[in-house]
């Protein structure tokens, strides 16, 4: 389980860089405000997680952030009870620290835990606000401040893999996608230190190598990767290297699928 230590930030400006595409952080402030949860919709790597890392530091709360995945159970995020020194000790999940606390918690793609995860979710996620605890028999209703974000790509959804009816409709939601292409570059560039006209391309790239989602490819390229590419490039490595190491190697093993996005790569850069 990946999860990071809650900090208190100074606010908007230590915030992390994120640009917004809309009205998602008015969004995200509204549902901090009247104690509802929110649940982010879009593909990987289209920064729902920098979103909620600049939410956090903007509203000056703690953030646990839990990567999930399918071996992830109610007991990773309540807590469970541990030999210390000869005895018995409980230690609190980051889910139930986050409640003790008032904190941001954040599930980043919480259709990959198992069922079990959800049913913990729901009286978080109305009007009760309250986090039971079956093996110490307490039953903590939220501190001040707290808030419950999960993510998914329902791209990536079947019928083994998806949210119910019943755990969705608890949750506001907003639908992330990658940005346009001049917001794109002006990221890119933010974030990597090369250069507009530089980054444009590569841009452009990644929106031709996203329009093969489905087909050749499982995913699109991420705004990460772009980022990635771009960040070696301005440490000087060739372009065709850059590309080679931060977009086509992540995107596909197979030869015959690298050679067609290389092609690309050739028609986009000439």
């Amino acid at each position: 389980m990946n999860m990071q230590s809650p900090t208190l930030d100074k606010g908007a400006a230590d915030a992390p860089f994120y640009m917004p595409q809309g009205s998602e952080c008015e969004l995200f402030e509204a549902a901090y405000e009247t104690n509802m949860p929110l649940l982010l919709k879009g593909p990987t790597g289209c920064g729902k997680t920098r979103f909620v890392s600049h939410m956090a530091a903007r509203l000056g709360r703690p953030l646990y952030t839990v990567a999930c995945h399918d071996d992830l159970s109610a007991a990773d995020l309540i807590g469970r009870y541990l030999l210390k020194g000869g005895d018995t000790v409980w230690a609190d999940g980051p889910l139930t620290r986050a409640v003790r606390e008032g904190a941001i918690c954040y599930l980043d793609e919480v259709v990959e835990a198992r069922k079990d995860v959800t049913v913990v979710l729901h009286p978080l996620t109305d009007d009760r606000r309250i986090l039971p605890i079956d093996r110490t028999g307490e039953t903590l209703e939220a501190a001040p401040g707290f808030m419950l974000v999960a993510s998914y790509n329902p791209g990536y959804q079947n019928i083994l893999k998806t949210l119910k009816p019943s755990t969705r409709q608890r949750f506001l939601s907003a639908t992330f996608d990658f940005p346009p292409m001049d917001q794109e570059v002006a990221i890119v560039a933010q974030e990597s230190g090369l250069e507009s006209d530089r980054c444009q391309n590569l841009v452009r790239l990644a929106g031709k190598f996203r329009a093969l989602k489905g087909q050749d490819i499982e995913e699109g390229v991420s705004t990460r990767l772009v980022i990635y590419t771009a960040t070696l490039i301005a440490k000087g490595m060739p372009l065709e290297q850059a590309i080679h190491a931060a977009m086509i190697e992540p995107l596909s093993d197979d030869e015959d699928v690298q050679q067609g996005l290389n092609d690309i790569v050739t028609a986009v850069f000439g």
